[in-house]
């Protein structure tokens, strides 16, 4: 079947590129060539098809679909519709001299972007054949085309360095506590057995500190709610400060939390709790002193891994050992 004939079936064919208005100076990949060369590579160009596409008809790759060619917007636009990942770097917009399918060409694959005209638009059609060819027989047109890439591949570098940072700051917020600030569950589900088995391989003490804020529900009917979540952020406040910085604070559920001590044996565990109860209790809670300023005390359970024990097991330790300092009376230290 002739070529034409199969574009004219599919899109608008109005011509060639030797019969329309442009020259190689309007298009990118042709500027700047020397001037002996752009003679040669009008002639080249002269019988590609020129293709008219209303607005919003989709590119059609020719009579065999997706087949890999250049496409080169002589007047119009052309939006790219890329799915996430695919043809990252690419302008979303082609505008008039600008071209798309350079990298199909070169991978002979096919074009993974559906192509769409935003207005009324003509599209030159070089075959890949023919830009292989002036590609080896012309080096402005390959210098163009590889500075064309080169900024495609700068522009896919820094779009992925801010989606990389853009995904670590949501992974991190998915990792804390929206009110406190602390760490929440899901990190400790996620840390807290790599912490156990890095102390189990090494031999590195590993403590954790289980915290509970005394008779928090009477604070909060008392107090209210607003009050009972300026008196957690307070808490996790003073854990934090207390702690060094390779410890971990963590957010547990509701008013319990927990402190991760790496490289703290059993006997100095106890005094970072009891250290971490002195402070809560001199807490400030409103530090406007328009509203009587209420304390809180917390109960402080302590448990030491050891040999043969899991995250599990020590956790479980810690509760219980906290349930000890809530039976002896609360406010106070129990391991």
């Amino acid at each position: 079947m002739d070529c034409q004939y199969a574009y004219r079936q599919l899109m608008d064919h109005v011509g060639t590129f030797a019969a329309s208005r442009h020259t190689v100076s309007d298009l990118q990949l042709f500027r700047d060539l020397a001037p002996a060369a752009r003679p040669a590579v009008e002639a080249a160009l002269a019988s590609c098809a020129v293709l008219r596409l209303a607005r919003g008809m989709l590119v059609n790759g020719g009579p065999d679909g997706q087949h890999a060619r250049l496409y080169i917007v002589l007047s119009g636009a052309l939006e790219l519709a890329v799915e996430p990942g695919i043809a990252d770097g690419l302008p979303r917009r082609i505008l008039p001299g600008e071209s798309v399918g350079e990298q199909s060409v070169l991978d002979d694959a096919a074009n993974l972007a559906a192509m769409t005209a935003l207005e009324d638009t003509e599209l030159l059609v070089v075959e890949p054949d023919l830009v292989w060819d002036l590609i080896e027989r012309h080096n402005g047109v390959a210098r163009n085309l590889l500075r064309l890439l080169s900024f495609r591949i700068r522009a896919a570098n820094a779009l992925l360095r801010r989606r990389q940072k853009l995904g670590e700051f949501y992974r991190q917020l998915s990792l804390n506590d929206a009110l406190t600030g602390l760490y929440n569950r899901a990190w400790l589900n996620d840390m807290l057995p790599k912490l156990v088995a890095r102390s189990l391989q090494d031999a590195t003490p590993l403590s954790v500190v289980m915290i509970d804020l005394d008779h928090f529900k009477r604070f909060n009917d008392t107090h209210g709610h607003t009050a009972g979540d300026a008196a957690l952020c307070a808490a996790a406040a003073t854990i934090r400060a207390a702690l060094r910085p390779t410890d971990y604070a963590v957010r547990f559920g509701g008013e319990e939390m927990i402190a991760i001590l790496p490289n703290t044996p059993r006997d100095l565990a106890p005094l970072v709790a009891q250290r971490l109860c002195t402070r809560m209790r001199m807490a400030i809670v409103f530090d406007d002193m328009r509203v009587p300023l209420p304390h809180i005390t917390g109960s402080f359970g302590v448990a030491t891994l050891a040999s043969g024990q899991d995250e599990r097991t020590l956790v479980e330790l810690a509760d219980a050992a906290l349930y000890r300092a809530k039976e002896a009376g609360r406010d106070r230290v129990a391991v």
